[in-house]
């Protein structure tokens, strides 16, 4: 049995099949934690009058470009945190910081979906998230189960989303919408990010990224919801 000095810091698939479970159960553990407290801090936001129309009035021409400027901009700090120190609390930070950000640029998504029923329910909400969590859990055990490295897809989705980006862009400028079609296709490049992040979790990851491992599982089963309830509130 190795050490903890010679386990702490090693590649996740250089591990015993004991120690590669406790990083998976830690990785998923805290996976699910960042999604409730995305709920609560969701759930939070809508109570704030101001902020929810604050958060409203970004829809709109140039705004909407600022936000999606600002989140990219948090996405990129909050990966740094989560990757580039070794210190767990710098992880933690980094993983809070994307989740408030995640669940602010999701309000205007979250409020069309309520407002399309006319009592207001949850139902599309949970149509999506159910949909989303049966996809997210069938990916990730393709990979979980087969061991198979999907590193492949890193140029594939670097492509895929550098092409999205400026769609979104060019939609935001010129004022067309890009339709079902671009989300569905969304969905698969969500789809791609689950098996790549899966992936890294299995290959990529030292033994002390667990946090770092949830914040990539996280942002792609956040992508993923994001363009099927974008499918529903647009069906």
């Amino acid at each position: 049995m190795k050490n903890h000095q010679t386990t702490n810091g090693a590649l996740v698939n250089t591990l015993t099949e004991v120690e590669k479970a406790a990083f998976y159960r830690k990785t998923y553990a805290h996976l699910a934690s960042a999604v409730l407290l995305f709920i609560l801090i969701e759930t939070l936001f809508f109570q704030i009058p101001p902020l929810l129309n604050f958060a409203l009035s970004l829809t709109q021409g140039y705004s909407w470009l600022i936000m999606l400027g600002g989140f990219l901009f948090i996405t990129n700090y909050a990966e740094r945190l989560a990757l580039k120190s070794d210190k767990n609390s710098t992880h933690y930070w980094g993983l809070l910081l994307y989740v408030v950000a995640e669940a602010f640029i999701f309000i205007p998504l979250i409020f069309i979906a309520i407002t399309m029923t006319e009592s207001g329910s949850l139902d599309i909400l949970n149509q999506a998230a159910i949909m989303t969590l049966s996809l997210f859990t069938g990916l990730s055990a393709i990979v979980l189960l087969t061991q198979k490295d999907f590193s492949f897809l890193k140029s594939i989705l670097a492509v895929g989303f550098a092409i999205a980006l400026g769609l979104i862009v060019a939609g935001i400028l010129f004022g067309f919408n890009l339709g079902l079609l671009f989300s569905a296709a969304m969905v698969i490049l969500a789809s791609g990010s689950i098996l790549y992040q899966t992936s890294n979790l299995v290959h990529k990851y030292k033994s002390n990224q667990y946090v770092a491992a949830s914040l990539g599982l996280f942002a792609s089963l956040m992508l993923l919801f994001w363009y099927i309830l974008n499918l529903h509130t647009n069906d």
